[in-house]
Parts: structure tokens; sequence; C-alpha cells
């Protein structure tokens, strides 16, 4: 199951249209500069890189970011999923004002002791379509 959706949005009903560069810096064959993603996909790839970041990684703004990955090395469980889960909602309403989440579901994976996270939310100026992404949160060492 493909945890991101990188099938572009052509929302007729958006009144403004949301753009970022492509991650994969795949090269735009017409004008040849970095491809863009727009919209619904946009503000996914905003929310993954949001979680991604820590605190002090990003030059001029070390508010940015979260404690996701100090909470993956605290002890596994129900009350480390729940940190996790008021994190990854604290990390998008502070840093992704395009995003108005809903509800984040995060469960334990007891094999791997990962996390399963999904999260449910609305993009601003999209008409009322929740969209939700799943990632796993792992240990990185």
């Amino acid at each position: 199951m493909p945890a991101w959706d990188e099938s572009r949005n052509n929302e007729a009903n958006s009144t403004r249209t949301f753009r970022d560069i492509d991650l994969n810096l795949n090269q735009n064959p017409i004008t040849n500069d970095v491809t863009t993603v727009t919209d619904i996909n946009a503000v996914k790839r905003s929310i993954k890189n949001l979680l991604a970041t820590q605190h002090y990684e990003r030059p001029f703004h070390p508010e940015i970011g979260s404690a996701i990955s100090q909470l993956l090395f605290e002890p596994y469980g129900p009350i480390t999923a729940n940190r996790l889960k008021r994190t990854v909602e604290e990390t998008i309403a502070n840093f992704e004002p395009r995003a108005t989440v809903t509800k984040v579901d995060c469960n334990p994976l007891e094999d791997t002791n990962d996390y399963s996270v999904i999260i449910h939310f609305y993009v601003e100026n999209i008409t009322a379509e929740l969209q939700s992404m799943q990632t796993v949160l792992e240990q990185v060492r």
C-alpha cells in the first residue's frame, strides 16, 4: 500500500493553487526546470517533511520541526503512541496552515517496534474532501 498518493490534483473548485518543489528533483521536459507538485500532494509532502524534521535542523528556523525522532527511542507501547499522536497533531497545527487535522491514528506495530500513523485532514480551499495519508514511524540510528 503506497503511503503517498503521487497523482495530480485537478480540483476545479480550488481558488488557490499550492505548489512545492518535487523532492525527486525530476526535470520538466519543457522548461528544463525542477518539476513541481501541486495542491493536495504539495500539502502531503510538506506534512511528511515536517514530521521528518528535527528542531534546529533548518538554518535560521530552529523552531520548525518535531520531537518525533526522540519519542521513537522512548519505551515502546501505547503511552508513547499517544505522545506521538499529540506531537503529530501539534506539529501540523503549528507549521502547516494549509492543513486542518481532524484525526490522527497512531498504532504500535508489535513485530517491528514501529508505529503506524494515519493522518486525516482537510486542505484549505479544496472542497470538503477529507484527505488521509499513512506512514510508518521507525527508529533510524
